[in-house]
C-alpha cells in the first residue's frame, strides 16, 4: 500500500497552474492540479484514456466540448476519450483537481509541470 495526503500536492505558483504527480503505475497516473484564480488549463483531448476529475477545493469552470459547466467543491466529473476539455479557475480562491488518467496515453501526461 501507498499512501500520500492529497494537501501535499496542493501547490500554488503565480506563473501558471502546476500539475503535481502522485502515482504512476502501469497505464494509470493520478495527479492533482492546482489553479489559483483567473489560471486555466487549455483545451485539449486525452485519446485513448479515461479522465476522472474530483474537486478537492474552490470553483470554477470545466468546458467539454465546448459547453461551459458550473463546477464546485466534491463534485466528480468523468471525460470521456474523445470529448475536448478545459479548465478555468473562475472563482476568487484557488482550486485543486484530484485527476485520474485510467490508461496514460503517454509520458507527456505523467510529468509535472
Amino acid at each position: 500500500m501507498e499512501r500520500n495526503p492529497v494537501k501535499d500536492f496542493q501547490e500554488y505558483s503565480e506563473e501558471r497552474f502546476t500539475k503535481r504527480i502522485i502515482f504512476k503505475k502501469g497505464e494509470t497516473t493520478a495527479f492533482v492540479l492546482n489553479f489559483l484564480p483567473g489560471q486555466q488549463l487549455p483545451v485539449h483531448k486525452h485519446p485513448g484514456t479515461e479522465v476522472y476529475l474530483y474537486v478537492v477545493t474552490g470553483t470554477g469552470t470545466i468546458i467539454i466540448n465546448g459547453e461551459e459547466t458550473q463546477i464546485t467543491e466534491a463534485d466528480v466529473i468523468h471525460v470521456d476519450r474523445e470529448e475536448e476539455m478545459a479548465f478555468k479557475n473562475s472563482g476568487s480562491e484557488p482550486v485543486s483537481l484530484y485527476v485520474v488518467l485510467s490508461k496514460t496515453p503517454s509520458d507527456k501526461f505523467a510529468q509535472n509541470i
